[in-house]
């Protein structure tokens, strides 16, 4: 492994937790990450109850979702009282550097010219913001998998990036990383049978999840998807 600053080291255990574009993937897989054909513009409204009230009743204390067809608010409440909010859009990839974010009512502009006729309190979330930054979500192919490589693995985002509709992103990365070690500690002189034990469970777990967040994704935004996600949220637990 060689590094930015010219240093180099050799490992027998190569570890690839660096992310949605991970370098390390590149020795396992060809596989990169494609648009998913949704983009977000991120915000914040700091100090919600006191400098952005509209926006805290809103939002409320937890997670509020308000969807239309190819858009929506995706909102939730910080520890910090802050709120925190992905302005959700079906477009194509290269919308986000048609908007100069560096001009801040350019920006929000730009946005809220997508939600024409939306509630004022809801088109608040990005006109009051404090920040906006923009965000292309992208993943994996569902299913991704590698043939095993001596010595490398992969783990979290890097193994199985997926959009962040199921929720279930940073719990696998910490899942992975536990179950790793598990493997490791489990064949402490066979490399190849730890990696072989971890990767066996690993393939079927993401691709159960990367199936889930590739589905909410066209639930969410479809044109029925307000409705979807409400039956969602209020069905009883499964029978069986």
């Amino acid at each position: 492994m060689t590094f930015a600053d010219g240093s180099a080291v050799t490992t027998g255990l190569l570890i690839g937790a660096d992310g949605a574009w991970s370098r390390v993937r590149t020795l396992v897989s060809d596989a990169r990450p494609a648009y998913t054909g949704i983009s977000f513009v991120e915000t914040d409204l700091h100090d919600a109850d006191a400098r952005h009230p509209r926006g805290a009743a809103l939002v409320g204390g937890g997670f509020f979702l308000s969807l239309g067809t190819g858009r929506g608010f995706l909102a939730h409440r910080e520890t910090d009282g802050s709120l925190h909010v992905y302005t959700a859009l079906e477009t194509g990839e290269g919308w986000l550097d048609t908007v100069d974010f560096t001009d801040t009512p350019a920006a929000k502009a730009a946005v809220l010219a997508h939600f024409e006729g939306w509630h004022e309190d809801l088109r608040a979330l990005v006109a009051d913001a404090d920040t906006l930054v923009g965000r292309r979500i992208h993943a994996l192919p569902v299913g991704h998998r590698w043939e095993r490589t001596p010595g490398v693995t992969l783990l979290g985002d890097a193994a199985h990036l997926m959009s962040p509709f199921a929720g279930e992103g940073a719990n696998l990365a910490m899942l992975d990383g536990a179950e790793l070690a598990l493997a490791i500690a489990a064949h402490p002189d066979d490399t190849e049978a730890a990696l072989t034990a971890y990767e066996t469970a690993l393939f079927p777990r993401s691709e159960a999840s990367a199936e889930e967040s590739a589905t909410s994704l066209r639930t969410m935004f479809g044109e029925h998807g307000l409705e979807r996600m409400a039956e969602f949220f209020t069905a009883g637990p499964a029978a069986g």
